[in-house]
């Protein structure tokens, strides 16, 4: 082990050498001129031709101020929130840097250690942020110089006029009007402590924007002012949180550009190298992703809506480029100035079923089919579902595929398939391909995920509904969505390109079954108008309870576009049921929004190729329904029948015939009995009644008589003759009697009278009772009306000509 005169030897060594190469650096730096920063250059943002001019950045909204003009709590708001040694210190904090350092090394979120002095050193004489080490350290030589060489008030003076509070302003001063509408001599010690609280990120942390985090750090000011000497305990506690005025921006951002312009900036701030403050000082050359002629064509589709619309009607509408992810256009909203808030990106409404092809993916993913089918009636009572599951418009569809189900939004259909067991995972996993899809987490991340996520519940913006559906136009490759094609520098060189290498999320043939039955809702369904557009498309409608939101979001394989429309109330801080309008009973993704999607898209898409879409693959095996009972039905009314068959998933196929037995309008049969696969027919048999008629009574008539009473009943007649002690010719039997079918044979037996004795030759006797024959005499007619005589039979006219015994 090395002695500790070695150890001691080596660290004064080691710490001379660090004082030496200090002490040169201090030696040789010398204090720089100026950066041309208060001769800021303008930052330009280009259209996707790269000619026309979107917007700009920069032009600072500075005004220099003399220290006397800056009140000294206005000064001390700043030390408190920015270095609280601020008059103590030689330019630098050593344990500010040393836990800053301390920090970075072990891997968390960067943290910055610099003075006043430093940041005054950074921007006034750099002219750009600085975050590498060795350009901090250079920082530090010189802050300890400035601090040398200029007084605490100067560094303080020209630090304020220098630095970039938001709201596009540069110094105290504009900062003051921007903020309070009154320049910074007039401001109180609370509008300095929010002005102060938000210099490290302003746009951030802007009350607007921010509410919570703005109050957060005014506090932190606040308590810093009582522990730097500047205000007592008293005077902070009676301290009210300010009121900040309404914001209104440059007329540059007047209409919907505005809404471009902010995205550029949002995007370039979050995924460039480019600070904020850089970008409104540095100068770049910004190309954006949208199209002149498609922009215009969307801002055409969402204002030349009918002019009855509701006022506080609120439009969104965007498309995106399945290729990469690019915003080609985007309506955020009519006026910048006027509603700063992006209703795209920014604003929330229920998807209603344009959630379902999420949960179709879910299904399609876990091994089902496109051909399984669902019980689709209306009002069903469905398990995870607090009450009977409705469909729109009260409607029953009966046995239904998936396919007409999404044509058709069948919300019973895709309840049960949200909840099926070993076929879907449950509602978690409508929530997981809405995710990996574009949608974000936070919108859908409800614990424990509900089945009634699979009707829309959640509240999504349009843009995640937009980013979705365009992972589907790219058949399952997600694009995260970006407005910035290139950022570079005004003398060459890129900064930055918007975009990425997408990633793969779904398979291919699951993406193919999706689009094939999303084509059905245009095809079938309630996107039908959207066929206007001359060439294949995919969507979905979707409306949220009481219509308080309208969506249709479709796709081809070039462009997807989303529209959402939504009524904001008086109060602005939700939704409303939308005001019917142009003729409409009420507002429905099928009715103004998808007409809006099929204006523009007409449009957009003029001129470019008609590509079709993959053919159908046909994943997974149908689900096959359960073996249940069948209930019996037998006896009971047509009506009810047919209820009770319904309400135990059958359908009912109705046939219909006579039974002698049963009364008309009850079932007389059905078939199957016992038990059949839920969800398949049950044939029941419905009586039209007996079917029998009444045949007349003809015993006792005679033949004649008989036969044209029954042929006048609709009867065949059929006659026999039959010994019978009756008189001749006299109708003795019938068959049938009662009731018989119409047009039946009726079989009537004819007396022929009594069998002849056998002959006696001996003698002739007179039966008991019976007076002898009488002598013969000459024959005389028959009483009228009788029609009976002896002889012949058929010449007598004992039976009608043409019938034989």
């Amino acid at each position: 082990m090395p002695s500790w005169k070695l150890v001691l030897g080596l660290f004064l060594l080691l710490l001379a050498a660090l004082v030496g190469v200090a002490a040169w650096a201090y030696a040789t730096t010398d204090i720089p001129e100026p950066d041309e920063f208060a001769q800021a250059q303008t930052t330009t943002v280009y259209y996707a031709d790269g000619e026309t001019v979107l917007g700009t950045f920069g032009d600072a909204n500075r005004e220099i101020i003399s220290g006397d003009q800056i009140p000294q709590h206005v000064k001390d708001a700043v030390v408190a929130a920015e270095d609280r040694t601020f008059y103590e210190n030689a330019g630098i904090s050593p344990t500010g840097m040393a836990r800053a350092l301390w920090n970075n090394l072990r891997g968390n979120s960067r943290q910055g250690g610099s003075t006043i002095t430093q940041q005054y050193a950074e921007r006034f004489y750099f002219g750009t942020t600085v975050d590498d080490y060795a350009g901090k350290a250079r920082e530090a030589i010189l802050a300890v110089k400035l601090d040398q060489a200029q007084d605490k008030d100067e560094i303080l003076e020209n630090y304020l006029n220098t630095i970039f509070f938001g709201r596009g302003s540069y110094g105290i001063e504009r900062a003051a009007q921007a903020y309070f509408g009154v320049p910074a001599a007039e401001l109180d010690v609370s509008q300095a402590a929010l002005i102060a609280g938000i210099i490290p990120s302003p746009n951030n942390w802007d009350p607007r924007t921010d509410p919570a985090r703005a109050e957060q750090r005014w506090n932190y000011v606040l308590d810093g002012m009582v522990v730097i000497g500047s205000l007592t305990q008293a005077e902070r506690d009676a301290m009210v949180f300010p009121e900040t005025i309404e914001y209104v921006r440059d007329n540059r951002l007047a209409g919907p550009r505005g809404y471009l312009w902010d995205l550029v900036r949002r995007e370039v701030i979050a995924r460039s190298p480019v600070s904020e403050d850089e970008l409104e000082t540095r100068g770049y050359r910004i190309v954006s992703t949208i199209e002149v002629p498609m922009q215009e064509s969307i801002e055409a589709a969402a204002t030349e809506l009918p002019e009855d619309r509701p006022e506080n009607l609120r439009v969104a509408m965007v498309s995106l480029d399945p290729a990469d992810g690019a915003i080609k256009a985007l309506y955020g909203g009519p006026d910048f100035v006027t509603v700063s808030r992006n209703a795209v990106t920014q604003d929330i409404a229920q998807a209603g079923s344009t959630f379902k092809p999420f949960t179709l993916v879910a299904y399609l993913e876990n091994g089902g089919s496109l051909r399984s089918r669902y019980n689709g009636d209306n009002g069903l009572e469905i398990e995870g579902f607090p009450n009977p599951v409705r469909n729109f418009g009260e409607t029953d569809f009966g046995d239904t595929d998936l396919i007409r189900a999404t044509a058709q939004s069948v919300n019973t259909v895709y309840a049960q398939m949200n909840v099926e067991p070993g076929v879907q995972e449950g509602p978690a996993a409508t929530v997981d391909v809405a995710v990996r899809a574009g949608v974000r987490e936070d919108a859908v991340d409800l614990q424990p995920p509900v089945p009634s996520n699979v009707l829309g519940t959640p509240s999504v913006n349009p843009i995640d509904m937009a980013e979705a559906y365009n992972t589907f136009a790219a058949q399952g490759v997600h694009h995260e969505p970006f407005i910035v094609r290139t950022m570079e520098y005004l003398d060459g060189g890129t900064v930055y390109e918007g975009g990425d290498q997408g990633e793969r999320v779904f398979a291919e043939d699951v993406m193919a079954d999706t689009t094939f039955a999303l084509q059905a809702v245009v095809e079938s369904g309630s996107g039908q108008p959207a066929q206007e557009i001359g060439r294949p498309s995919a969507g979905k409608t979707g409306t949220s309870n009481d219509n308080r939101s309208a969506w249709y979001v479709g796709f081809t394989p070039q462009l997807t576009t989303a529209v959402a429309m939504y009524q904001v109330s008086e109060d602005g801080r939700s939704a409303e049921p939308i005001t019917p309008f142009g003729g409409y009973r009420e507002i429905t993704g099928g009715t103004v929004p998808v007409r809006a999607w099929t204006a523009h898209m007409t449009r957009a898409l003029e001129g470019t190729e008609v590509i079709p879409f993959p053919e159908r693959a046909d994943v997974g095996e149908p689900n096959v329904p359960p073996i249940i009972a069948v209930p019996s039905v037998v006896g009971l009314p047509e009506a009810e029948a047919v209820a009770t068959l319904r309400s135990a998933g059958f359908e009912a196929a109705v046939q219909r015939s006579t039974d002698p037995q049963v009364p008309e309008g009850r079932v007389i049969s059905q078939s199957p009995r016992g038990e059949a696969e839920q969800g398949s027919t049950v044939t029941i048999v419905v009586s039209e009644g007996t079917g029998l008629v009444n045949v007349p009574d003809v015993v006792g008539l005679n033949a004649q008589r008989a036969v044209s009473t029954l042929e006048a009943a609709g009867f065949s007649v059929a006659s026999r003759e039959v010994e019978s002690d009756e008189q001749r010719g006299r109708v003795v039997a019938q068959n049938p009697s009662g009731q018989a079918e119409p047009g039946s044979t009726v079989t009537i037996d004819v007396s022929a009278g009594p069998a002849e004795p056998e002959p006696e030759p001996e003698e002739t006797r007179t039966p008991p009772g019976r007076e002898p024959d009488p002598e013969p005499t000459e024959p005389t007619d028959p009483p009228p009306g009788d029609g009976e005589t002896d002889g012949d039979p058929e010449a007598s006219g004992l039976l009608p000509p043409g019938l034989r015994p």
